[in-house]
């Protein structure tokens, strides 16, 4: 590494990457830096590019910090070195009319090139970019309403995961890394986003007949005080939710993080938000431990179920 002033040149991947602004305070409660941003990023690559490299990607950028203010950023910079590519994705389904280039993060120089520009937060699309109006999975975005807490984003989580799982289904979880969880429907199997936006929004409305006082499915902020929105907009063509593996942009270096059903389980039972937290230092931790846990959202096999 060559330093110089506030910068340092490096060498990832065969590729000569300028640093800027290393020990600059992203996270100023816990005095997180850049250098530590860019850090956690290099040693998640090798299971996070899994979930990123053949995706669109959308940019959360904080150049000031979290406590500053934050952009998103679709179209990937101009400015960008000319071996990070793009996939070109057009706006209307069936790739018609005005196209993104969204940047293509495929590589450990690549996502270390988006680090550096202070893009904490990495949200990518339900279909990989090469398909983009073919959903691989569904997504049941867990929020809750203050006074709820991810306790009972937890409980309603255990709800969907027993319709799914009594429909021979196999369902991943994973935290937000910010207030709520985030359950997943593997499919890797031929659907579009008006199947599975239906099929969210048909199991949404009918937890939230079940358990009218801890669900509600509508947006509607009046109506979620104190319930879980089981958000099954986000199962749109147009829409991201944040990707595994991602930090937030929290008052901790919190990440979106995978658990297992047996944890969600022991945070139900002990009463213990913590149990569903996690920092980067810990997520690291955990990938050596347990590997990816959320490896299963892009290999496993299943048919989209008919509810009825």
């Amino acid at each position: 590494m060559a330093a110089k002033g506030r910068e340092a040149v490096i060498e990832v991947g065969g590729r000569a990457l300028t640093l800027s602004n290393l020990e600059k305070v992203l996270y100023p409660a816990t005095g997180f830096t850049k250098a530590e941003v860019l850090d956690y990023y290099a040693r998640v690559a090798p299971v996070l590019l899994a979930h990123l490299a053949d995706r669109a990607l959308t940019l959360r950028r904080f150049p000031d910090g979290v406590g500053g203010g934050s952009f998103y950023e679709k179209n990937c910079p101009g400015h960008r070195p000319d071996w990070v590519g793009v996939h070109r994705i057009g706006l209307e389904s069936g790739g018609g009319g005005e196209a993104i280039d969204f940047c293509r993060i495929d590589s450990l120089a690549a996502l270390t090139w988006v680090a550096n520009l202070a893009a904490l937060e990495l949200h990518t699309s339900m279909a990989r970019a090469l398909a983009p109006d073919a959903p691989t999975m569904v997504v049941f975005d867990l929020d809750p309403g203050p006074p709820a807490s991810v306790l009972d984003c937890a409980e309603v989580a255990r709800s969907i995961r027993t319709v799914l799982v009594d429909l021979g289904l196999e369902v991943l979880v994973k935290t937000s890394g910010s207030k709520g969880l985030q359950v997943y429907l593997p499919l890797n199997t031929p659907t579009t986003y008006a199947r599975t936006a239906g099929l969210a929004k048909h199991l949404a409305q009918l937890l939230e007949h079940q358990f009218p006082d801890q669900v509600v499915s509508q947006q509607r902020k009046e109506l979620r005080r104190g319930k879980v929105l089981i958000d099954w907009s986000q199962n749109a063509r147009h829409k991201t939710t944040v990707c595994v593996y991602s930090l937030r942009a929290r008052e901790q270096p919190t990440a979106s993080t995978p658990v297992t059903w047996d944890e969600v389980d022991a945070a139900c039972r002990r009463g213990d938000p913590e149990l569903l937290t996690f920092q980067a230092p810990a997520v690291l931790e955990r990938i050596d431990a347990l590997g990816d846990l959320f490896g299963p959202a892009n290999h496993l096999v299943q048919e989209l179920p008919d509810l009825g």
